[in-house]
């Protein structure tokens, strides 16, 4: 082996390792949201069907990817490892090979679905379609850039890595990572903002239980977004570990989605219900149906239906209360 590809070798190495590992961690999840929703108590929702085709379609094109990176490194190291000029040629001779095509295919197709996913879950934390205009655009743009850079990665003797292919790359990328970064920090600070308002309104306790750091993590796909960013500074500046940093990349587009999904099937993902309760339009009126219950019903203009939250308040003392949530419908 060369030691002008020495690096590129041992990190496409090390990234088939995380792909295998990593692509457990897809399966538990994905059978782990298919079981929550065939349980007898799950509450059924027009929803689940949707999230089931969604997520199969993501484990399938990660599956692909796994694959096609694996055979690529069986055939490079073990069945042609005495190919005439060793890895580094075949690796050269081979990059654009029909089944690599395919997995460069599989990935862009993954992003394309679960940067959709991103914008419609920005769409539903925000509430407001304006503020996901953008983003839309930059979603199209950024389309557009894929379809042309898979094309030219795929033209017989081109190299992904290298040459035109690594250019469009390297503009398909940024717009994707920049479209990751914008829906992100839209949806973090939109978390964190509802938290404190929550915080203000009901107590800081409650405020935690709506907004925690899990919430801020999953919601907003910021494992997907750090590593994009990490695997677009590498291939930018034509680092041979950029091939290890796509690995985790391609991986975490289809584990941070399924989080998502995860999240809603279970009932703690966040809803249009949930946005709307927290928006500045926000009246509350509190009526004692008993000694020991209180009742407070949230009500919008946005809200279709009113948001109650029932709270048992059970007296500590004759100066004061403890206030826990009981329900919430």
């Amino acid at each position: 082996m060369s030691s002008s590809m020495a690096v590129f070798q041992n990190a496409f190495y090390i990234g088939n390792n995380f792909n295998a590992i990593l692509y457990g961690m897809v399966l538990v999840l994905y059978f782990k949201t298919i079981r929550t929703m065939i349980r007898s108590r799950h509450k059924q929702a027009r929803s689940d069907r949707f999230f089931f085709v969604f997520s199969t379609a993501l484990v399938c094109l990660n599956t692909i990817f796994v694959a096609t990176e694996a055979v690529f490194g069986q055939e490079m190291w073990v069945v042609h490892a005495d190919y005439p000029g060793g890895q580094d040629a075949y690796l050269n001779d081979y990059a654009a090979v029909w089944y690599q095509t395919l997995g460069t295919a599989a990935s862009i197709v993954l992003n394309l679905l679960s940067d959709g996913l991103m914008i419609y879950r920005c769409w539903i934390v925000w509430g407001n379609i304006y503020i996901v205009a953008f983003p839309i655009l930059l979603y199209l743009g950024a389309f557009s850039v894929g379809i042309v850079q898979l094309i030219a990665s795929g033209i017989p003797g081109s190299n992904y890595f290298q040459g035109v292919a690594h250019n469009l790359g390297v503009a398909y990328t940024s717009s994707v990572i920049s479209l990751n970064v914008i829906v992100t920090s839209l949806m973090c600070v939109r978390i964190y903002r509802a938290g404190r308002r929550i915080a203000g309104l009901v107590g800081a306790e409650v405020g935690r239980d709506y907004v925690t750091a899990t919430a801020i993590i999953v919601e907003s796909a910021l494992l997907y977004t750090v590593t994009g960013v990490a695997y677009l500074v590498a291939f930018a500046t034509q680092s041979q570990t950029s091939v290890f940093f796509l690995s985790l990349y391609v991986m975490m587009t289809c584990i941070a989605p399924q989080m998502i999904i995860l999240r809603v099937i279970t009932g703690r993902g966040w809803t249009r219900d949930r946005s709307a309760m927290t928006g500045t339009d926000l009246e509350f009126t509190k009526t004692a149906h008993a000694t020991t219950t209180g009742h407070i019903e949230f009500s919008g203009e946005s809200v279709e239906k009113h948001m109650e939250l029932v709270i048992t308040e059970t007296r500590s003392s004759p100066s004061g209360s403890e206030v826990d949530i009981a329900d919430a419908v």
